[in-house]
């Protein structure tokens, strides 16, 4: 049959999707699944998710990030939201849960103003409107005095971290805190704004339990000592990047030789060669080498009768940190390291912990330049959530050594939210009103997702928040561990300004992204069968 219309124009094999119910209601349906998801892992109280990868690795864990990342998400809507996420977590670290669940709740509502007769574009024009207000309204919750911080102050660092990391970690956020907040001040640059994430390091070692976790004020390396020698106290070190090995020369040459003796010399040479090597590190101080490649027997053995304690570290970026650590320069091949190249330790010792074997680099002293914080659980799983709890209380660190405001926390900034839109939209006139109302609603999910993770009741929770704040008590949240309506400045519930206000404006960006679309064209996709589907195809002839 002669295709027609658009198909006529178009290759074969290609999709072509128009018009609001084809296009539109299945990009915000596919949108409102992925929300689904991941708005039960939203606050503390928020539900785990067990991910399996393509490569078969098990994630247990309510970080709607990492959930994200490891869901192969196919539907181009639905990737949107999925960039979005992305988005916020590496401007804030914190808040893509918020940002997909909020866009999805969006999205949803949009479609019902579809259903009534509303152009898209009509919403997207009244969601802009409502994004712009909300901005203001935000600036005008921030608490007063929260402007300014001492980044290096622990109990101010806390007081914000909380949220973010008791989101995460409900219950042992007080423990984490605390480690992160240390090891973020000990990090710390003269200028905070040039706070860098990467000089806080984790390390997870199975066994024990959080409450034997540590911070290091230097690195801890999961390696033993090449050597017999394991420790060192306040030592020089040298770095060599290619390798503590004798060099084959660059160029391909023939030695000739006629007699043992020549043999036995030229064995000889090379010995006094490399011993030769090993003696101008020793002469130059250095009582530590750490090599980026293989360490030989023979420059081990010289290494031992010198003294000096051998570290291997094969990964560059570990041997970078290192450099960071101990103030050293990698050299590219053996050779005697100038005074200035070498960096200097405090301690340098092999440890068992837990059954594994690891060398801590100390540097007490050296200043800001690496902190790692040692945690300690009972399965991978849980180290990993750990991992991903510590990480969000150092990328809030980050954000608040950039902007320190805070907002109410606990669903307080998004009553009061809704509360305000929503007068706003009254006093609108035109279509736009609708989609004002919508965005206002939007933020009900927020209270409403909060009490069902919690097993409260929802409806009289969000009732009695909006008794509250139409009395004029902006920062009336909820507090989940009583089940009532309590001030956010009891629970010591704040967020920060910067994680609400990119939240909810790659939210919006994203829900305008997807209503604009209005046709979908796809191609046939590229390349012979897939794998999965030739193994399906086979297994089903061999059952005929």
């Amino acid at each position: 049959m002669q295709p027609y219309g658009i198909q006529s124009m178009l290759k074969e094999g290609y999709r072509h999707l128009s018009g609001l119910d084809e296009a539109v209601i299945k990009n915000i349906e596919a949108c409102k699944e992925l929300s689904t998801i991941t708005r039960t892992s939203l606050g503390p109280n928020g539900m785990n998710k067990m991910v399996i990868n393509h490569l078969d690795k098990l994630f247990v864990t309510n970080d709607a990030a990492t959930i994200v990342n490891e869901l192969e998400i196919q539907h181009p809507a639905a990737k949107i939201l999925v960039l979005a996420a992305k988005a916020q977590q590496e401007e804030i670290g914190d808040g893509a849960n918020l940002t997909i669940s909020f866009a999805g709740e969006l999205l949803q509502n949009a479609e019902e103003l579809i259903r009534m007769g509303l152009h898209p574009s009509e919403i997207i024009s009244g969601y802009n409107k409502a994004i712009v207000k909300v901005v203001e309204i935000l600036e005008e919750l921030v608490e007063s005095g929260s402007e300014t911080m001492d980044v290096r102050s622990k109990e101010e660092v806390v007081f914000r971290m909380r949220a973010a990391v008791a989101s995460k970690q409900f219950g042992q956020e007080e423990i984490i805190c605390s480690l992160v907040a240390d090891a973020c001040i000990q990090v710390c640059p003269k200028n905070p704004t040039n706070f860098n994430v990467d000089n806080v390091r984790v390390a997870k070692l199975l066994g024990g339990g959080l409450h034997n976790s540590c911070i290091v004020r230097g690195m801890v390396l999961k390696s033993d000592a090449v050597g017999s020698i394991k420790r060192m106290e306040k030592a020089k070190v040298a770095v060599f990047a290619g390798g503590v090995d004798t060099t084959s020369t660059e160029t391909k040459g023939t030695v000739l030789i006629h007699s043992a003796e020549q043999l036995e010399n030229y064995a000889k040479t090379e010995e006094a060669k490399v011993e030769e090597l090993i003696k101008a590190v020793a002469e130059s101080g250095a009582k530590v080498i750490v090599s980026g490649g293989s360490v030989g027997e023979m420059a081990l053995h010289f290494c031992e009768r010198y003294k000096i304690m051998v570290l291997k570290i094969s990964s560059k970026f570990e041997l970078r940190r290192f450099c960071r650590t101990a103030g050293a320069v990698a050299h590219l091949k053996l050779c005697r390291p100038s005074p200035d190249d070498l960096g200097y330790v405090d301690s340098i010792s092999v440890e068992e912990i837990g059954g594994v074997t690891v060398t801590i680099a100390r540097n007490e002293q050296g200043g800001n330049s690496i902190s790692t914080v040692v945690l300690r659980g009972s399965t991978d799983s849980i180290l990993d959530d750990l991992e991903r709890a510590v990480d969000d209380g150092v990328n809030t660190y980050k954000a608040m050594s950039r902007d320190s405001r805070i907002v109410p926390g606990a669903a307080a900034t998004e009553i009061e939210l809704a509360q305000r839109l929503k007068e706003y939209a009254n006093a609108e006139t035109g279509l736009d009103k609708y989609a004002i109302t919508k965005y206002a609603e939007s933020f009900e999910f927020v209270p409403k997702t909060l009490a069902d993770n919690a097993g409260l009741n929802a409806m009289e929770i969000i009732a009695s928040l909006y008794t509250g704040h139409g009395s004029g008590n902006t920062k009336l949240g909820i507090d989940l561990e009583e089940g009532a309506c309590k001030d956010v400045s009891e629970t010591k519930v704040w967020d920060l300004f910067a994680t609400k206000l990119f939240a909810l404006k790659y939210a919006s960006d994203a829900a305008c992204t997807v209503l604009r679309v209005d046709q979908i064209i796809m191609a046939k996709q590229a390349g012979g069968p897939r794998r999965d589907a030739a193994q399906a195809a086979g297994a089903g002839a061999e059952e005929d």
